[in-house]
């Protein structure tokens, strides 16, 4: 006999859906709330306000082989895909969130917010 036939093929489910329940348990209170239905308020995000994400702002984009890469060198310009004066797209956590254009402040890159992007769910 091999340790193969010596063990049946059982179904495990978790402890929850098990038909013994504890007796001390209480299903109305372990149940998921239900979603709220209007939409969250600041004071109702306060917990993730300290949360970092990655914002970037997207110039253009440009294809090419490696071969291309590998011949870069400082003063050569890459062609990307975008005109002067088209706007850049944001990104937060790698997410289209916004479009914008850019501006400069004191010597700095910023970008000025000229659309909302609305994604479907």
């Amino acid at each position: 006999m091999t340790m193969s036939d010596e063990l049946e093929p059982r179904q495990l489910a978790p402890a929850h859906l098990t038909d013994e329940m504890p007796a001390d348990v209480n299903l109305e209170e372990t149940a998921i709330p239900p979603r709220p239905t209007t939409p969250p308020t600041p004071d109702d995000l306060q917990a993730v306000f300290d949360v970092p994400v990655k914002v970037q702002a997207v110039l253009g984009r440009s294809r090419m082989d490696i071969g291309e890469l590998l011949r870069l060198k400082p003063g050569m310009v890459v062609e990307l895909d975008r005109r002067v004066g088209e706007p850049v797209d944001i990104f937060v956590n790698n997410r289209l969130i916004a479009r914008g254009e850019v501006v400069l402040i004191d010597s700095t890159l910023g970008i000025t917010l000229t659309e909302i992007v609305r994604q479907e769910a």
